[in-house]
């Protein structure tokens, strides 16, 4: 947007690409218009000045948002389900328990960096970081 001077032509396919919900598209569609952009949706150019374009522009907003909020329900919807079947795990570690306890003796022993562990291992710096900080916050 940026970009667009006097003159211009936007154009944006579905209205939520060009933003996520009714009033930041209004602002965006005043913001064009005041730089004299004109604004194309979906193949239909909006004009601002006739009450049957702002009518249009104001039903896609509201269908566009409604969608929207409609996948980000289903999304936690079948997040919580996993959650509650033990499916919801997250990402899997890089290291496994014998590895991580591997590196932190290495690490001790002071005959190798952080960087040589982390080549060694496979894995950045900061996984190393952090399999020394847990070992050194575990309960001994």
């Amino acid at each position: 947007m940026a970009a667009c001077r006097t003159g211009d032509v936007l154009v944006v396919t579905k209205l939520d690409r060009l933003a996520r919900s009714l009033r930041d598209a209004t602002d965006i569609a005043d913001e064009l218009t005041k730089k004299g952009v004109a604004l194309n949706l979906g193949g239909a150019v909006y004009d601002p000045t006739d009450p049957v374009g702002r009518l249009l522009f104001n039903v896609l907003g509201m269908v566009a948002e409604f969608e929207a909020d409609l996948i980000r329900a289903r999304t936690r919807e079948g997040m919580a389900i996993a959650k509650a079947a033990g499916k919801l795990r997250g990402r899997k570690p890089k290291l496994t328990a014998s590895q991580e306890k591997h590196l932190v003796q290495l690490h001790r022993t002071g005959e190798h960096t952080t960087s040589e562990i982390a080549e060694l291992f496979g894995v950045a710096r900061s996984t190393v970081y952090r399999a020394i900080q847990r070992a050194d916050q575990a309960p001994l």
